[in-house]
């Protein structure tokens, strides 16, 4: 295969790939739906680095996607590569959010949601907890946790390793109807 196409067939899959993980495009806009959590890097209590396999099913559909995953006290930073090739990096300082996205990314993948995901499945219960705006509700019962909006189940993460990371953990989505499966590796702690 020629190198332009096979950049093509590689830009196309990636599309594919990212597009799998995305929210709908007309997402539910009430001011209290929309979760927006973002904890301070320093609230996940640690410094660590991990690299990471993701799957994305949803649907009949499976797409898979590697990250590098560092946090210290300072910041969070993440690269993610479809096809040995970056196409999504994000850096958090805490307070402001700076996204790079490869061109042909779907507009409906968010940086703001990937950070979620992120602090929702590492960051200590009662981090969350204490930045959740009122109507939302966050339980954990030995190796689940559960994200409420006024009583609803909006998504259930397992750790059937019972750890948040060096292991397997599960994000299930019911508001956007995906299932992430995340495979950590630490790499430093």
């Amino acid at each position: 295969m020629k190198p332009t196409l096979l950049l093509a067939a590689a830009s196309a899959a990636m599309i594919l790939l990212l597009g799998g993980c995305a929210s709908p495009v007309t997402p539910d806009t009430r001011p209290s739906a929309r979760l927006s959590l973002r904890l301070a890097p320093a609230a996940l209590g640690q410094s660590i680095s991990l690299q990471q396999h993701l799957k994305v099913e949803r649907g009949s559909r499976i797409d898979e996607l590697d990250t590098a995953l560092e946090i210290d006290a300072e910041h969070l930073d993440l690269v993610g590569l479809a096809f040995g090739q970056r196409v999504m990096s994000l850096h958090f300082d805490g307070r402001q959010l700076q996204v790079w996205r490869h061109a042909l990314l779907p507009s409906q993948v968010q940086g703001e949601d990937v950070l979620q995901d992120v602090q929702l499945t590492l960051w200590p219960a009662e981090a969350i907890r204490q930045a959740l705006p009122e109507g939302w509700e966050l339980r954990e019962a030995q190796a689940q946790r559960t994200l409420l909006l006024h009583g609803e189940k909006i998504a259930v993460i397992d750790y059937p390793d019972q750890r948040r990371w060096g292991g397997t953990v599960i994000l299930n989505n019911l508001r956007y109807h995906y299932k992430l499966t995340i495979q950590s590796v630490v790499t430093s702690e």
